[in-house]
């Protein structure tokens, strides 16, 4: 019989630290950059995507860090047209077809290659 009954075991107190919202461990750490990144305007959380750098006008340098989609240190996204429906993984801001974005590089097709970021929420995250 078990000493303690109300005891969680080891493997379910690591899975509910991997389920912590990464929300809640940004604000831990207190940058307004992590939190502004890791939460989608429908609620959900999400990757941490950080500008790196801007070669050309149409192309952008990006770090991904996300738990199920892995970790991309400098993944090249180009400028298009969104063609379907969306939120911006910087800022959450809703996508609606037409709108200028900018997304991965689809070759070789990466994990990520669904997500859009607003150019406009690009171009505002260059100027700071």
């Amino acid at each position: 019989m078990l000493a303690n009954a109300n005891a969680t075991d080891p493997w379910t107190q690591t899975i509910g630290l991997l389920s912590t919202p990464y929300r809640l461990m940004a604000a831990a750490k207190g940058t307004a950059q992590s939190r502004r990144n890791a939460h989608c305007a429908d609620g959900r959380f999400g990757a941490a995507v950080t500008l790196i750098d801007r070669p050309t006008p149409s192309t952008a340098t990006i770090a991904w860090r996300d738990s199920t989609r892995g970790c991309f240190g400098d993944q090249v996204w180009r400028m298009a047209r969104a063609r379907i429906s969306g939120f911006c993984a910087m800022s959450g801001q809703p996508i609606r077809p037409g709108d200028a974005v900018y997304k991965p590089n689809p070759r070789p097709a990466p994990v990520n290659g669904d997500a859009m970021i607003l150019a406009c929420v690009l171009r505002d995250t260059a100027t700071l």
